[in-house]
């Protein structure tokens, strides 16, 4: 079993489970316990939402690092390498590690069968226990309330947005979202909210375990000022705390303040000008993740982002209105069949002036005739193609340098591009996404 390379490991994962998806904890809990897994670190930092739960964890690991502090992140999907989503000490796990973390769970498991993401939770918390770490960040995959993440006790349970996303686990009402997310909740533990609007469900679970609970607008928030930010919440005894002039970010604000907050009720330094280098470097691949390209001798610019959902694409939308251009943008889009089509092209449609639509590399995409349809449908200026490197560079061949390509949608989509902006020797170094 050691001799597997990861690659080797991942497709048996995959394999290994009679579905991708299994919600449950009886089972992760049964191997766990054979493994003898205790808690990752003496910190627990559980994050959902429907979105923002990747930018506010890497805002999160900034944050801790600048303060010395030894973390762990564990986060899924991944966008080009499994690595990706076992970071210790600011750093992705290598291959070795994770072969040794798989082959120790393939003995532990006996005939215990357990899912791909069960497989890797577990392999993440046995590495992070190894690596006798301050405190790991912990990104829910789907849920909360049955995803194997939700094994561990949280010391701070982060909720970052409540929207409509995989309907088929979570329920097609706000409501029934929220009572899947405020199962990472713990008795007396504190809760934050980053949802203006929390549905009730989230609200009385909160009352039930009387968690000491921040909710943005009331007790933490964020305002704009032209090119700068503030931002107030409280510490853990009530006190006030402030940020003043803060740099505006790549990434968005609401995770930014999410963020803050959390380490605002950590007994830890409170430095502003710490605080606010940390997250002014805060970085996530392919999260408006701006890059600069020369492209038959022309300078153009990218604009990848991985937003899937109706909630995701209004929030694309709203930066893209607030940031006009001289030229157009283009966009290359691509989306997996269980995703709401119709509210995404809803709230992109008028930011968008020419479409280039394909293929995913997934038994679950949607076909590009389906997008083209659809976008038909809607008066849109489109093209279809077999994938998203074709789609891609079709879209640098007509572009100006005034114009932005949006490459957008699934994961699928955006990794397709970065692996063709990685195989180009034109790329130039990215700059961010510029509010």
């Amino acid at each position: 079993m050691t001799q597997r390379s990861l690659a080797d490991w991942l497709c048996y994962l995959e394999q290994l489970h009679p579905s991708a998806i299994d919600m449950g904890l009886q089972r992760v809990q049964q191997v766990a316990t054979q493994l003898g897994l205790g808690r990752p670190a003496p910190l627990v930092i559980t994050v959902t939402g429907t979105n923002g739960k990747g930018s506010t964890c890497a805002f999160l690991e900034s944050l801790l690092l600048a303060q010395g502090l030894s973390v762990g992140v564990y986060s899924s999907p991944h966008l080009l390498r499994y690595n990706e989503r076992v970071r210790i000490a600011g750093v992705d796990a290598n291959d070795e590690q994770l072969c040794e973390a798989f082959a120790e769970l393939e003995r532990a498991r006996a005939e215990i069968s357990l899912t791909y993401f069960e497989m890797g939770t577990l392999a993440a918390f046995w590495l992070f226990e190894r690596a006798a770490l301050d405190v790991v960040v912990l990104e829910v995959g789907l849920g909360g309330r049955l995803d194997a993440v939700n094994l561990i006790d949280a010391d701070l349970s982060l909720i970052t947005s409540i929207g409509l996303d995989h309907t088929d686990w979570l329920g097609d009402t706000r409501e029934s979202v929220a009572f899947e997310k405020a199962g990472i909740l713990r008795a007396g533990r504190p809760a934050l909210c980053g949802d203006l609007d929390p549905p009730m469900p989230l609200l009385q679970r909160v009352a039930e375990l009387d968690c000491p609970f921040f909710l943005r607008a009331r007790d933490y928030d964020l305002t704009v000022d032209g090119q700068v930010w503030h931002w107030r919440g409280l510490n853990a005894a009530g006190a006030v705390l402030q940020l003043d002039n803060l740099p505006l970010l790549d990434l968005p604000l609401e995770n930014a303040s999410l963020a803050v907050q959390a380490y605002a009720l950590l007994d830890l330094p409170w430095q502003p000008e710490r605080i606010a280098q940390a997250l002014a470097a805060t970085r996530v691949v392919g999260r408006l993740d701006r890059r600069q390209l020369t492209w038959q001798g022309k300078p153009l610019t990218l604009l990848l982002d991985v937003g899937h959902n109706p909630h995701a694409a209004e929030y694309l939308a709203q930066l893209l209105a607030a940031r006009p251009l001289g030229g157009k943008r283009l966009a290359v889009f691509g989306l997996l069949a269980d995703k709401d089509l119709t509210g995404v092209l809803k709230a992109l449609q008028n930011e968008i002036s020419d479409w280039a639509v394909a293929n995913l590399p997934s038994e679950r995409s949607r076909s590009a005739c389906e997008l083209k349809a659809a976008l038909l449908n809607l008066g849109a200026q489109v093209e279809s193609y077999p994938d998203v490197t074709v789609a891609l560079q079709a879209q640098c061949t007509q572009a100006t340098a005034e114009d932005e390509i949006v490459v957008f949608g699934s994961f699928y989509c955006v990794a397709q591009a970065l692996e063709w902006l990685a195989s180009s020797s034109t790329l130039e170094a990215g700059n961010g996404f510029a509010g």
